[in-house]
């Protein structure tokens, strides 16, 4: 099969991104022998015929006014240094993407296959050294790497057949020691308390060594992320120092001990949720929360409100989320702050309300300093902060979402970790929003984006303690959004006759098809092999815990499915039947036809073992911070 190259590069005056490349090389790596720098998007191209290509080559690919085309190799780089990146097998390539899905709209025809890189070509007299700076400052490894320049033979990809899923054989016999170290050989985020309970549960309970897939979903299941573990650890031993500034300390925990009395609560454990949540609690019990939304369904925080709508109040839930991508965005900034307002957004989306405004809060460290005073295994300051605002900016502008508020934080502590936060305001009629109770024979369809290996982990990933090896070993579990996808799901679930269909929704945003499939109802049955899949090669744990983005599971009565699913056809939305609502109280997963997990939902929603903390409030300085 015939393989295309082609070349599209910014006239001058349009190449904002070579010339904003051009100053950062010039001032942070203080590489002043570089005079021009230019970047080329490359496409390889596999199966288009002469006639199609010419069509797209000025419509798809280029503008006339602004690209300037080469074919098949570049003019004028001999004695220049040029290099080239793409992503890594397996991270989501949306230029690539939506390239081909232009061209299939275009000729009518089955999707081609394209990958796409971008081209640097360096002018300057440059040492070895240097240049090797300017490759590593334009390539992170979490998620891309050097691209050869010579054209490929062929663009289709070596496809791994997965072996069936691994039998962990001995499990429930080994020893608190090998249990420890079977952690840091999986790279499980839950503590050797709870694999120890996990191994009595299959010992006592199912009586048969779990497979790998079932202790990653209960991983992710149990992981801070989703379960919240640091919040409900149970404090023991409250201690606060006495001080200057420590009496308004007590007066708040003397406080929250009187509102636990007030609400017969004093039998749950002490934690910092329970802190958090309790004033609302008491506010509810007082009468002063009537207007509090409150369901099944855990999507947003909302609100009831009377709207006018053009002279007539109507009944409207207003729902607030927010969405924090820290670790993410620090290891892969543009693809981890994307995914940040992408989530938060999900959020209420999922609820089937529609985001109308958002707003921004980062913490970084100074991104001026010398780039020479990185942190080792971290990517420089600015590089994060300004790939972090191109990534959040991107997903607003292609979904559409207006940021009224962008506050950026300058500390030195937040070098040791970013922050990245997101935070949405959605709204829809009380009318549009059915929650009813899955029952038996009930559907669940995947709807939206399909799935690949970016996302896998991302929810234990954030619950885990990291060490500067974490951008080098992390990749896949920063995700890669999809914002056309989002905007589709966003114009499907405003259409009434569509939400009023769904009876509970979640989105994919942390632990994949296992959480968020698994969250729908006490009792499923997934079959894996229906997942649509971004490429062949993912195995059943794979397809059990990725987070791929853009995807919702939709719970419809079984004489809705093929209805809902025409729905989302009109709207150029993949949507299949993959789960099944049953009686039993299991959490059951199948590939292959066989099955890979078989769990009781009781013991997951133990959420493994509670900890325990002791705790000393030390008195704030009473000569800093005032």
């Amino acid at each position: 099969m015939k393989i295309r190259r082609l070349f599209v590069e910014k006239k001058r005056g349009f190449d904002i991104e070579a010339q904003k490349l051009l100053k950062d090389i010039r001032e942070s790596l203080n590489i002043k022998q570089v005079n021009n720098l230019r970047i080329l998007n490359r496409y390889d191209i596999a199966g288009m015929e002469n006639k199609e290509y010419e069509q797209s080559r000025h419509t798809v690919f280029s503008e006339k006014t602004v690209d300037t085309v080469y074919e098949e190799k570049l003019d004028d780089t001999v004695g220049k240094r040029t290099f080239a990146v793409q992503y890594l097998p397996g991270q989501y390539d949306q230029r690539a993407d939506s390239a081909a899905q232009c061209i299939q709209i275009l000729t009518q025809k089955e999707r081609i296959d394209i990958i796409s890189s971008k081209v640097y070509v360096i002018e300057g007299d440059i040492t070895d050294q240097q240049f090797k700076s300017i490759k590593n400052y334009c390539i992170n490894p979490v998620d891309s790497k050097e691209s050869p320049l010579e054209k490929p033979e062929q663009l289709e990809q070596k496809v791994h057949i997965p072996e069936n899923v691994e039998q962990l054989n001995g499990f429930r016999d080994k020893t608190r020691e090998e249990l420890a170290k079977f952690i840091d050989e999986k790279g499980l985020a839950m503590s050797l308390d709870d694999l120890e309970f996990c191994r009595q549960y299959f010992k006592n309970n199912e009586k048969r060594d779990p497979s790998i897939t079932e202790i990653k979903v209960i991983d992710t299941y149990w992981s801070d992320h989703c379960r919240h573990t640091t919040f409900m650890t149970e404090l023991e031993d409250i201690k606060i120092e006495s001080g200057k500034f420590s009496e308004p300390i007590k007066g708040s925990y003397n406080n929250y001990l009187k509102f636990r009395d007030d609400l017969n609560r004093n039998e749950k454990p002490v934690c910092l949720m329970d802190i958090a949540t309790i004033a609302m609690k008491k506010l509810k019990a007082e009468g002063k929360m009537d207007d509090l939304d409150e369901s099944e369904e855990i999507n947003a925080c909302s609100i009831v409100v009377d709207a006018d709508i053009d002279g007539k109040i109507e009944k409207w839930l207003v729902m607030f989320k927010n969405e924090t991508h820290n670790h993410p965005t620090e290891i892969e900034p543009f693809g981890g702050a994307a995914t940040c307002i992408g989530g938060a957004i999900r959020d209420p989306l999922s609820g089937r309300s529609y985001v109308y405004q958002a707003m921004r809060v980062t913490g970084s460290g100074d991104p001026t300093v010398d780039l020479n005073s990185t942190l080792e295994g971290k990517l420089p300051q600015k590089k994060i902060t300004v790939g972090a605002a191109q990534g959040y900016s991107s997903y607003g502008n292609q979904i559409g979402l207006a940021t009224g508020l962008v506050s950026e934080i300058y500390d030195s502590g937040y070098v040791a970790k970013r922050m990245e936060v997101g935070a949405v305001v959605a709204a829809a009629p009380m009318e549009n929003v059915i929650r009813k109770r899955p029952q038996p024979s009930d559907i669940v369809i995947l709807l939206g984006g399909r799935t690949g290996r970016d996302g896998c982990g991302g929810a234990t990933g954030s619950s885990k303690k990291h060490t500067e090896k974490s951008i080098l070993t992390s990749g896949a579990e920063v995700q890669k959004g999809n914002p056309v996808t989002e905007r589709k799901l966003q114009r499907l679930f405003r259409k009434s006759e569509v939400s009023t269909l769904i009876k509970r929704c979640n989105d994919f945003g942390a632990g994949g098809v296992s959480v968020a499939i698994g969250e729908l109802a006490r009792g499923l049955e997934i079959n894996l092999d229906l997942v649509p899949k971004k490429y062949e090669g993912l195995d059943g744990t794979e397809l059990a815990i990725s987070e791929s983005q853009e995807r919702m599971a939709v719970v419809v009565s079984r004489e809705n499915a093929d209805r809902f699913i025409k729905y989302a056809e009109e709207e150029n939305l993949e949507a299949t039947k993959v789960a099944v609502v049953t009686e039993e109280d299991r959490l059951k997963f199948y590939w292959r036809g066989n099955i890979i997990v078989d769990l009781s939902r009781k013991f997951i929603d133990t959420n493994g073992v509670r900890a325990k903390n002791k705790v000393f409030v030390k008195s704030p300085d009473e000569s800093d911070g005032y």
